[in-house]
């Protein structure tokens, strides 16, 4: 069954922005948006962010890796020179939830450049194991 659910991520520190993650559910795959949105809206803005975001910002797709232990096969589907954290991010999601995933992250260069980058990553990246992890165990109680 196919499901869309976007999700609000408030900020872990003052210095980052909020974050809405939306997730499509596919069989054997997600296809995720994760990008800012506006904190002092809350979650209510949060269902909106997509809708005025960027999918192919930096945008990426990877496959589970068939042999163990290799990396996760993955190609960019489309970046700007400013923003490449799709790629890695999505070879990580892939071989830790065993699905292709389709990634788009749709940050702001502004936040990437400043020093934020790394930070806002591993933000984005933890928002989206925790939920990913949320619907694995849903589906298998289901």
């Amino acid at each position: 069954m196919i499901t869309v659910e976007t999700k609000y991520l408030p900020p872990s520190e003052p210095s980052l922005p909020a974050l809405a993650l939306q997730i499509t559910s596919l069989v054997g795959s997600y296809m995720l948006w994760i990008g800012t949105t506006d904190p002092a809206a809350g979650p209510d803005a949060a269902a909106q962010a997509p809708l005025h975001g960027s999918l192919a910002r930096d945008w990426a797709c990877a496959m589970p890796a068939l042999t163990p232990g290799l990396p996760a096969p993955a190609t960019s589907l489309f970046r700007s020179s400013s923003s490449d954290v799709a790629l890695a991010m999505a070879q990580r999601l892939a071989r830790r939830f065993q699905k292709q995933i389709f990634l788009s992250v749709d940050v702001p260069p502004s936040f990437l450049s400043m020093g934020q980058g790394p930070k806002l990553a591993m933000e984005m990246e933890r928002g989206i194991v925790a939920t990913l992890k949320e619907k694995e165990a849903e589906q298998s109680r289901s």
